[in-house]
């Protein structure tokens, strides 16, 4: 039986759809119908063509009829096709958009996906039901996922919390001055864990294996300073966060790391123990006054203590030593010291580019509003 459509390529055509075999660039499927339509020009049978290029005649045949019929583009690229029709027009995604966001129903947390579609045909926003997928598609598509949750410090803003603010920065932007140390100051909670079972080593192929089941041995706080233009810090582990430990570690500062320091400034946030009140609780008055003449104390603002360098320095400590099980406080303060002691020969510090000139325009919704 005589093909119906019959393919006789001219020069011109000969030459483009060889240039599209030979020179690459084009997608699979260009170069497998530019390979069909050559063997057909050159008499090649359906049958003989389907297994030179590994497909089937039906597919040779369409190739064909498609060229005859020039329903393909010279560059045998498909025209555009028009799909299936959406399920949710622009309006009725805005709508469900605006549902996700909106407060979920009592006795839930969050908008569940599955109860979504439900709501939407309840209030008339779609006329038929959709799946559930069709609406994590559409959140998906527009960066949404209610069942996930940031927690954020949110600062109120206003004149207290500015002045505070740029004090600290102040104080950062000052160069390197030895007789005038800028230390920030926090602490931690940690937690005591012993195994219950030995590890397993890591082997070839396998990784470490460790007992989920722990022992828990109680708690205990690790204080950290830190210098950040000279590189150095230094951790203390006691077994609670009073205002005797506080003072403690003041007097410490003092004494020990800073002894012949004009004034060190301390950079601290706001709790109830981080107050001048605490040394002369701990101290005798003599002792209290002489150690809080040698420190210059700089408080951030309240939910802004993201503005103290140490809680840089805090997570670095966690990620790389502390999140090994510690079963006790002397194991704690082994393994800190051994980190930082590496930490301090690198002077690995923070590279603060935050400024008083940042803030005053990317916190420019903190700064209060002057009256003409």
């Amino acid at each position: 039986m005589p093909k119906k459509y019959v393919v006789h390529l001219s020069g011109e055509e000969r030459e483009q759809l060889e240039n599209i075999v030979s020179k690459g660039g084009a997608n699979v499927r260009q170069i497998r119908r530019a390979h069909t339509l050559l063997l057909s020009d050159a008499g090649k049978t359906d049958e003989e063509i389907a297994n030179l290029l590994h497909i089937t005649t039906v597919t040779v045949a369409e190739t064909r009829k498609y060229w005859c019929a020039d329903r393909l583009s010279r560059n045998l690229v498909d025209r555009p096709k028009p799909g299936r029709k959406r399920k949710m027009d622009g309006k009725q995604e805005a709508f469900l958009v605006a549902l996700a966001c909106s407060d979920a129903p009592e006795g839930r947390e969050h908008w569940p996906l599955r109860m979504l579609p439900d709501k939407l045909l309840e209030l008339g926003v779609i006329d038929a039901p959709v799946s559930y997928e069709t609406v994590r598609d559409r959140l998906q598509k527009n960066e949404l996922k209610p069942w996930l949750k940031q927690q954020w410090c949110i600062p109120t803003g206003g004149a207290d919390f500015v002045w505070r603010m740029e004090d600290v920065l102040d104080l950062y932007a000052e160069p390197f001055k030895p007789c005038l140390p800028v230390v920030c100051f926090d602490e931690r909670p940690c937690i005591l864990r012993a195994d219950t079972r030995p590890s397993l080593p890591m082997k070839p192929g396998r990784r470490t294996r460790q007992d989920y089941e722990y022992e828990r041995r109680g708690t205990c706080n690790l204080f950290m300073f830190f210098q950040p233009l000279a590189g150095w810090r230094q951790t203390i582990v006691t077994a609670q966060r009073r205002k005797e430990d506080f003072a403690e570690c003041m007097r410490e500062l003092v004494n020990v790391h800073f002894p012949y320091a004009e004034k060190i400034r301390v950079v601290l946030d706001n709790l109830n123990t981080r107050s001048p009140s605490s040394l002369y609780e701990a101290f005798e008055p003599a002792e209290a006054r002489r150690i809080l003449n040698k420190l210059e104390l700089h408080f951030t603002p309240k939910h802004g203590s993201w503005l103290n360098m140490v809680e840089i320095e805090l997570p670095v400590l966690v990620n790389q030593c502390l999140k090994q099980r510690n079963p006790d406080r002397y194991t704690l303060q082994r393994e800190s010291t051994a980190w930082e002691t590496i930490r301090n020969a690198q002077k690995a510090t923070v590279n603060w580019r935050f400024g008083v000139t940042d803030a005053r325009v990317k916190l420019e919704r903190l700064y209060p509003k002057i009256q003409s």
